[in-house]
């Protein structure tokens, strides 16, 4: 079989069907700019640290400009017991972390874009109370940096979809 026909055929078609680049044009791109102009609002709790911090690091916000939008984001963090033993001990755990955000436009104050994210992790419990804290803080890790990806992706979307074309 012919490899390069074969290449360039999916080359073509891919072309003519209107994928491209999310990042395009690197750090200088419109989705870029957009997200280097976002400021992430303080948000409680261990859980809002980590979220925060997480969101900060992808969202790479320029800190020599003054911010022209904020994000605002509200988390909702709940450990439920799953699995019970004969002697009504938990073996399992489900952490899940939702959040709900909004995109604000600090020009007019306008709501950009509402949006939730969410996600939760299997926890097992151990005879060790150390070991089940652990397990559920590493879990609390995990998801934090699962939630600020969707909310970055998400914001990134958007920018994409509402940025005027570059020239």
């Amino acid at each position: 079989m012919n490899r390069p026909p074969l290449a360039l055929a999916l080359g073509l078609l891919l072309a003519g069907c209107g994928l491209h680049p999310l990042y395009g044009g690197g750090g200088g791109g419109r989705v870029a700019s957009m997200l280097g102009h976002i400021e992430v609002a303080p948000i409680e709790g261990k859980a809002g640290w980590l979220v925060s911090n997480a969101v900060r690091d992808q969202l790479g916000a320029d800190r020599g400009t003054s911010p022209t939008y904020r994000l605002e984001v509200r988390l909702d963090d709940k450990v439920t017991g799953l699995g019970v033993r004969g002697d009504d001990t938990i073996t399992r755990e489900r952490r899940t972390l939702r959040a709900r955000y909004q995109l604000i436009d600090l020009a007019n104050g306008a709501v950009l874009l509402d949006a939730t994210a969410g996600s939760d992790a299997g926890i097992d419990v151990v005879g060790s109370e150390y070991a089940t804290i652990a397990a559920e803080n590493t879990a609390l890790e995990r998801l934090s940096g699962t939630i600020a990806s969707q909310i970055v992706s998400r914001i990134a979307l958007y920018a994409e979809r509402t940025s005027p074309a570059e020239p």
